[in-house]
């Protein structure tokens, strides 16, 4: 039961083959918290939270790491003199982070800090200068540039020449005497030399003078400190391909370092067939939307479409979410009522169906097909009483659910947790005594005193449900 992703840099189907199938290494490029997440964010997450879930299914161990870009050009931009750039990226990260947890998106093994990494990108780029890879700018700026003409595989994640390619950045201003700063429009910036008007902290020191990292050299830096030179899955939004992917891959080799195995990318949500983007100022933000609606609905209605695919949300999207959780949630309250006094032995494990659905390219939607079939099945079988087969179904959906985390009995969803199990039971116990009472009495055709107990069990919240098969109960609401 091999698993199968798309791997963006071959293009193609492939078999995912761990280099430690004891620990499986994933790098997601993280957020940029120059300002608030919004819904497109989520979504990028969870694509990945949901990959994840799944391989540590399969492999136990996952070490999943996703950084935090918190020095940028745009954090600069967007700091102000009561809230310095620091600050701004401090707020903001939690946002993110309450955004992500909103949702039941579980917290990286780690989550670094790029500012916390700025050694390691040092060394990074000095190794580059000494392999020919890269060079100071002539201007004596401070600025250290990737000579992308100097790697012949620069180009070949998105498959284009660099003399197709645009400029990535504005030219350096040639000097009136001397060379250009930059010798290529294409060469990207490894370390950006300090610049009037920026804060001071926002430099450290280096060997080509004070300044900052670029945006690509932190990535390459920190997955390599805290993965190693080689690991197994580099993933991110498929607007990132080019050029910071591209420019990371081209980075990494060119400095000796096997870096991604497998490259994953995920679709992005559009408006009206546009990319989502603050750049583009269509963008909801993820805290209206979990103002909007029930979190464990927004899940849902971002896990539906295929992770690689675009997603267009839209006012029936959150219907169809909540109406399909509506149908798990009663189906697992009416299995547990009414299969609970016939519960017989269960095969635990996953369905086939649903094994083959996840191994192929974590196809979600596929996935949550075989749920509701098993939904529609169970519910069939409680109809014919057949409780002992029903169970088999009501486990299913418990553990499927559970594997993509859309179990709305799971405790992070305000569902039972053992202390619940416990009152349950005890509360059965004394209910079922109850319904014992009131069937004597009517056996004995003593009505009055089956109406009071009847009325009694009403005044608490309960609803009786009398069928050919003996009385169940259930909470009202």
């Amino acid at each position: 039961m091999t698993i199968r992703l798309y791997d963006s840099r071959a293009q193609e189907l492939r078999d995912f083959v761990p280099i430690d199938p004891s620990n499986v290494t994933i790098y997601v490029c993280g957020p940029t918290v120059q300002s608030g997440p919004h819904i497109g964010h989520v979504r990028s997450a969870l694509s990945y939270d949901l990959l994840r879930r799944w391989l540590q299914r399969r492999y136990d161990r996952v070490t999943f790491v996703r950084n935090v870009t918190d020095i940028d050009d745009k954090v600069l931009v967007n700091a102000t003199e009561s809230e310095p750039w620091w600050a701004l990226a401090y707020r903001i990260e939690q946002e993110f982070s309450a955004a992500f947890a909103a949702v039941g998106i579980l917290p990286p093994t780690y989550e670094p800090r790029a500012t916390a990494s700025i050694p390691q990108m040092q060394e990074l780029i000095e190794r580059l200068i000494e392999r020919g890879h890269a060079y100071p700018a002539a201007d004596a700026s401070g600025d250290v540039y990737f000579d992308v003409r100097s790697w012949p595989g620069y180009g070949e994640l998105t498959r284009q020449s660099v003399d197709a390619m645009e400029a990535q950045e504005q030219p350096v201003p040639e000097p009136v005497e001397g060379p250009r700063g930059k010798r290529a429009p294409q060469d990207f910036a490894l370390w950006k030399g300090a610049k009037p008007g920026e804060p001071a902290d926002a430099t450290w020191a280096s060997p080509w003078g004070a300044g900052r990292p670029g945006w690509h050299i932190e990535c390459s830096a920190m997955s390599r400190r805290y993965l190693g030179d080689e690991f197994d899955i580099h993933g991110g939004g498929l607007d990132l391909r080019f050029p910071h992917h591209e420019n990371e891959l081209a980075q990494s080799t060119a400095a000796g370092d096997g870096f991604a195995r497998y490259w994953v990318h995920n679709g992005l949500l559009t408006v009206d067939g546009q990319k989502m983007s603050k750049s583009l100022g269509n963008f909801t933000l993820a805290a209206d939307v979990l103002a909007q609606h029930d979190p464990l609905v927004v899940r849902y209605a971002l896990a539906a479409a295929h992770y690689r695919s675009s997603l267009d949300l839209s006012d029936s999207s959150w219907a169809e979410a909540e109406a399909a959780l509506g149908r798990i949630r009663g189906f697992l309250e009416r299995g547990r009522r009414l299969a609970e006094p016939g519960w017989a032995e269960y095969k635990e494990g996953l369905p086939t169906e649903f094994w083959d659905a996840m191994n192929d390219d974590l196809s979600v939607p596929r996935a949550l097909a075989v749920i509701h079939s098993s939904i529609r099945t169970g519910n069939a079988l409680l109809d014919a009483g057949e409780y002992g087969r029903a169970k088999q179904h009501v486990m299913d959906v418990m553990e499927m659910t559970n594997v993509l985390g859309l179990n709305p009995e799971a405790p992070e969803w305000g569902g039972r947790t053992a202390a619940d199990s416990r009152n349950a039971v005890a509360l059965d116990a004394l209910v079922q005594t109850m319904i014992a009472q009131r069937a004597r009495a009517r056996a004995d055709k003593d009505w009055p005193a089956a109406d009071r107990i009847r009325d009694a069990i009403g005044a608490a919240g309960i609803t009786l449900e009398d069928t050919p098969d003996g009385t169940h109960w259930s909470i009202d609401g």
